[in-house]
């Protein structure tokens, strides 16, 4: 099953076909226990649509959650942090998150900083080299508990980055920094770990890069990042946790205003932006 946040309330497929949800309240409607018997017993509720298209109207999938996100869980992320820190000093540091026990995690978004498919997603005015982390997105209520998986988009600018470690936040977190969509894959039990994450991103209607991973290249279990998440710390609505990216294009690539982006993760869906200066 997935679930869309549209303009209209929450839209719920199931096999092909599409409900509207009675429950109009996303953060209520998220933080139910048992989701997938939950949502099997409101799609029976449910005002049955006949002509729904999943790309008109939706939003993204978030409420009053905050977006966090996990850094360095992928040996391409290390690699690259490390090359465009060494010149400041800070290429050593990325070796040692990748390898110590405690996970980098950080705080990403806040909803209004959060662009949904088929919405712009930004790129920082001071910033010249800039590029999209496609990552696996779990969406977990208020009790640490994972009640399905989006796209996550974590908008990046390398250079304040790797200028020093401690700019993080400024290359980070900004206007439209973060896309999720285009849906929540309603589903409890931890994704196959074969699943394959696609980046394409297209520039005059022309590929100008192409990657994949899939989660088996993942060095962290989304267990072990959500247990340190919610230690000491508090989620009333819950939150959207981005578990890294495994796929970097090379350093001579920068994003450029018009570009669209496209990430791809079967069976949640395509998640699509165009990027905005």
């Amino acid at each position: 099953m997935r679930l869309y946040k549209t303009r209209h309330g929450a839209v719920l497929e199931d096999h092909g076909v599409f409900y509207q949800l009675p429950e109009t309240d996303w953060d209520v409607l998220i933080n139910r226990d048992d989701h997938e018997l939950v949502f099997t017993s409101m799609s029976r509720r449910a005002t049955r649509l006949h002509h729904f298209t999943a790309d008109e109207n939706v939003l993204p999938p978030i409420g009053n959650q905050e977006v966090w996100a996990a850094g360095v869980t992928y040996y391409r992320s290390r690699t690259a942090r490390m090359e465009e820190s060494k010149t400041a000093g800070g290429g050593d540091f990325y070796e040692r998150v990748y390898n110590a026990q405690r996970p980098e995690l950080f705080f990403k978004a806040t909803p209004h900083r959060v662009a949904g498919t088929g919405q712009n997603v930004r790129i920082r005015r001071d910033s010249k080299w800039n590029v999209p982390e496609p990552e696996l997105a779990l969406v977990i209520n208020s009790l640490g508990q994972i009640i399905g998986y989006t796209i996550g988009n974590d908008m990046s600018s390398r250079d304040i980055e790797g200028e020093n470690p401690l700019y993080l936040p400024q290359a980070k977190v900004y206007s439209m920094c973060c896309a999720l969509g285009p849906a929540i894959l309603v589903y409890e039990r931890p994704l196959d770990i074969k699943t394959e994450i696609h980046m394409e991103i297209l520039r005059h209607g022309k590929i100008e890069f192409r990657g994949q991973t899939d989660l088996s290249n993942l060095k962290r279990t989304s267990e072990e990042l959500i247990e340190y998440l919610f230690r000491d710390n508090s989620f009333p609505y819950g939150c959207i946790l981005l578990t890294g990216t495994g796929i970097v294009p090379p350093d001579d690539f920068t994003l450029q205003p018009e570009d669209e982006i496209r990430i791809t993760i079967d069976p949640i869906g395509t998640l699509i932006n165009i990027v905005q200066n």
